[in-house]
């Protein structure tokens, strides 16, 4: 995007193509792995609470590196099977990235093993850590189903609230993309999805973390309060 900025031109190398791919793949998973862990957190916080502090240590930390390490091996996966594509000599791609599931569409080969290869391993990953975060909140519902007073209650579910929209937004934007047709085949509707899970999400992750934290709030509050008495 710099070097188009600069250039002034709106054309991406084939190796430039490629890579793209392989970066956006890449965060793609790691966002999924985080978001997992975030589902982790949240389960003991909620459910451990005085167990925090040794559940939650710096070992697990080697979690992060194992969902980077799988994320890039998935990306190098697909990036060179699409090597194996060919392509019409002035391919425009509709959309603000090099979307696999868009690309392949626009492909001038077969795409039989690139779809088949897709699918399993959208669907064996996303399971996976769908599972996990799944199978998180099932017990932090239990847990807060136990708690006495609403009061308790409220704060339990406000603690994982703002994670609770970025999943869905995360996972139903993404599953839309790589398994609707629909979504595939306009690239208008492609582009708008693709924003949800790739811009608005990660946007969201700071909010996640520090709208609990009091003076944040207060903070914002005060910027609230400071742009409202300036109109």
């Amino acid at each position: 995007m710099l070097v188009n900025i600069q250039t002034q031109s709106e054309s991406t190398s084939y190796t430039g193509f490629l890579t793209q791919i392989c970066f956006v793949l890449t965060f793609a998973g790691l966002k999924n792995g985080i978001l997992v862990m975030m589902a982790y957190d949240q389960f003991v916080t909620i459910c451990h609470p005085l167990r925090y502090n040794v559940i939650m240590n710096p070992k697990l930390c080697g979690l992060v590196l194992i969902s980077f390490f799988v994320s890039v091996l998935d990306a190098l996966l697909h990036t060179l099977m699409a090597l194996r594509l060919s392509f019409c000599t002035e391919l425009k791609i509709p959309h603000f990235f090099c979307e696999l599931a868009h690309i392949l569409q626009l492909a001038c080969s077969d795409i039989l093993i690139n779809n088949i290869l897709v699918y399993l391993v959208t669907s064996l990953l996303g399971v996976i850590l769908l599972s996990g975060i799944i199978f998180s909140y099932t017990r932090i519902v239990s847990s807060v189903l136990k708690i006495p007073s609403a009061g308790g209650k409220d704060k339990a579910f406000s603690i994982c609230g703002s994670h609770l929209i970025v999943v869905s937004l995360f996972y139903r934007t993404g599953f839309g993309v790589y398994f609707s047709s629909a979504a595939t085949h306009s690239s208008r509707k492609s582009a708008v999805v693709s924003v949800m899970y790739t811009v608005v999400t990660p946007m969201m992750n700071p909010f996640i973390c520090s709208l609990r934290n009091k003076p944040m709030m207060g903070a914002l509050r005060k910027l609230i309060s400071r742009i409202s008495s300036f109109h």
